[in-house]
């Protein structure tokens, strides 16, 4: 049984390190996870990483952007 959240663990890092692959990963999700993770995957198991990946990216996008104002404003 593989760990869902260690994979999207996995993903997002792969995605804040490198520019390359957040681009490809917005286009073409499922094959990137698939490439970065090395393993041909049930789609259900697909689309649960893809969705908790977006979700952490969003999340930590939207709290970089906060505390960036947070910033401006001090």
């Amino acid at each position: 049984m593989m760990d869902i959240k260690e994979q999207m663990n996995k993903m997002v890092e792969e995605i804040s390190k490198n520019p390359n692959i957040k681009e490809e990963f917005e286009k073409e999700p499922v094959k990137v996870i698939e490439k970065v993770i090395g393993v041909d995957l049930p789609d259900d198991v697909v689309m649960k990483i893809m969705d908790g990946v977006k979700a952490k990216l969003t999340i930590d996008g939207v709290s970089k952007a906060a505390n960036a104002l947070k910033g401006m404003f001090q």
